[in-house]
């Protein structure tokens, strides 16, 4: 039987790094994937920020299950010589916070198809697996709306052609929301999963607690306790009300079923469920 650990998007509780800590501690979760750290992002952080973060977490016991980069999230015709950048700094954070996997994804593109811009897009990749190579690090791919690997099927492609130097950060509720079967998707990648995010929705585009939609959670991670081939993270990534960063993240906001009195009340409500569902 492997083992489930518990990880979370803290900045999903508050903007504050101390009250994400704070908050971790009281629902008994002693793992963060960082992405938003006193209203900035992971990626923008300095050196003494990230030192000075580093030793908050301690502080509090609590570890970096993965950097929760936007690595990747950039139209493939921009910037990329301005984003590797980034990634090296990204890279650099990851080592000084001790975390071994960083959040990537594999660009979108507004005005070419696809299939006109495959090449650039592994070539993108291909650059920033290479620069994360001297840093002992994984790259982790989640699955979202619009990018290249939207799919379970492109997922899988990536994973293929990068032969392991790529895995899977496996968002079940992301593939509902994009309109594609968990479970078969669950079923394809299962060999490249190195972590999971959790969120659940249904089809119809509502993200609801964990348990409540269609994602198909409890049977997908009951299936890896079995199945799996080792302990791994779950990181919850709720999204069940708008925080700050939200609309930046991804494109849009939801209208939830489930309404809160404030972000804080929604993450309590998301943790409840989850462990009630595990």
């Amino acid at each position: 039987m492997n083992k489930l650990i518990l990880s979370a998007f803290a900045d999903e509780y508050a903007d504050s790094l101390k009250e994400q800590c704070e908050a971790l501690n009281k629902f008994g979760i002693e793992h963060i994937e960082l992405r938003g750290v006193n209203g900035k992002n992971v990626s923008v952080l300095t050196e003494s920020e990230v030192k000075e973060t580093k030793k908050t977490l301690d502080d509090y016991g609590i570890e970096v299950s993965s950097i929760g980069s936007p690595l990747g999230k950039i139209d493939i015709k921009g910037d990329l010589n301005g984003h590797y950048e980034t990634a090296k700094r990204v890279y650099e954070t990851a080592n000084i916070l001790g975390a071994k996997n960083v959040r990537i994804f594999s660009f979108y593109s507004k005005e070419t198809p696809f299939d006109k811009c495959k090449s650039e897009v592994y070539a993108g990749l291909e650059k920033l697996v290479g620069l994360s190579k001297s840093a002992g690090l994984t790259l982790c791919h989640e699955n979202e709306a619009r990018i290249y690997g939207e799919s379970p099927e492109k997922c899988l492609e990536i994973a293929e052609y990068f032969g392991g130097r790529i895995k899977c950060v496996f968002d079940m509720g992301n593939f509902v929301l994009d309109g594609y079967e968990p479970l078969s998707a669950y079923k394809l990648l299962f060999d490249y999963i190195e972590y999971f995010h959790i969120k659940d929705a249904f089809f119809t585009g509502a993200i609801v607690p964990a348990g409540k939609g269609e994602a198909k959670i409890k049977e997908i991670l009951d299936d890896y306790k079995e199945n799996g081939r080792k302990d791994t993270f779950i990181t919850l990534e709720p999204h069940l009300q708008t925080f700050s960063g939200l609309n930046a993240l991804v494109g849009k906001s939801f209208d939830n079923p489930y309404k809160y009195e404030n972000q804080k009340a929604a993450f309590t409500d998301a943790v409840e469920k989850l462990k009630g569902l595990l």
